[in-house]
């Protein structure tokens, strides 16, 4: 009569670890299967950005820091941006005044009156060598541009530079993620990324089509400074001599400012962003296509 209780009890042993093995097996089964369906999910490759539009992207890093390097000597030669006389900086100059503080807050010692330019720009006393040098950059940089311009025409990316009614909304949200990416990955939460249908989100279009008509403008107001007296129309159009110079460092300060900013959002924005201007593709789910 004992040895029933004992044989009911292996059988019940023997038919749990059965199911527990039945339930691994269909997990692993489910998982394999999951894993299946994912690999077998729509997934394309599709076009980012035309070769003309990435060679001209990566062109524009060195040769925007030959203009600035260069146009800053040029500069010192005759600041258009003064305050009154002081001592020890009879022009005003507001560069030499920055080099001063910045030698004083890094211990340097000794005449610090062009520690700024020194070490940004070509140097004081070289006025004809920056020209040279300014103008061979500009060039370079003009057809930089154009061959911008003719990828954007020839891969239809100027379409995805266009605005649209939902970018308020899209550029809140984008803000919001690039707030806190960062935070969320030191707290290890999940952190997801706003969903963007095109090829650019709001802030990203909306720079990329602000950059380009600064370029232009650079361009333009340079273009007024070096030949005033056969370009009068020009000058007019920046009111002054001056005034095309005012404009023209401005939008040094704006191009060269939107390098790092560019650098660490391109980063945050994702692997596939990066991607897409080394190798001109981007992979999409079917049915979100770059636009």
């Amino acid at each position: 009569m004992q040895a029933e209780p004992e044989t009911e009890t292996r059988d019940a042993r023997r038919h749990a670890a059965a199911a527990a093995r039945a339930a691994a097996l269909a997990r692993r089964q489910a998982a394999r299967a999951a894993r299946a369906a994912s690999a077998a999910e729509p997934v394309r490759v599709v076009n980012k950005h035309d070769g003309l539009v990435r060679a001209a992207h990566w062109a524009h890093v060195p040769l925007l820091l030959g203009l600035i390097v260069s146009g800053l000597a040029i500069y010192w030669a005759a600041p258009v941006f003064r305050h009154a006389p002081t001592p020890g900086n009879p022009r005003g100059d507001y560069l030499v005044d920055a080099g001063r503080a910045l030698a004083s807050w890094f211990g340097a010692t000794g005449e610090t009156r062009y520690w700024l330019y020194e070490r940004m720009s070509v140097g004081p006393m070289q006025l004809a060598n920056a020209l040279r040098l300014h103008w061979l950059f500009a060039y370079l940089y003009m057809a930089c541009g154009a061959l911008y311009v003719a990828g954007l025409v020839r891969g239809g990316g100027w379409r995805a530079l266009l605005p649209r009614r939902s970018d308020p909304a899209e550029a809140l949200a984008m803000i919001r993620f690039y707030m806190g990416v960062i935070p969320a990955a030191l707290a290890r939460k999940p952190w997801p990324h706003p969903i963007i249908a095109g090829k650019y989100n709001a802030l990203q279009r909306a720079a990329y089509l602000t950059m380009p008509l600064v370029g232009a403008l650079v361009v333009l107001s340079g273009w007024a400074m070096h030949h005033p007296a056969t370009l009068g129309w020009l000058e007019r159009l920046f009111v002054s001599y001056d005034g095309a110079r005012i404009v023209h460092f401005a939008c040094m300060v704006i191009l060269g400012g939107f390098m790092i900013p560019h650098v660490i959002l391109a980063i945050a924005d994702g692997w596939d962003t990066l991607r897409g201007m080394v190798t001109g593709w981007s992979v999409r789910v079917k049915g979100t296509p770059h636009a």
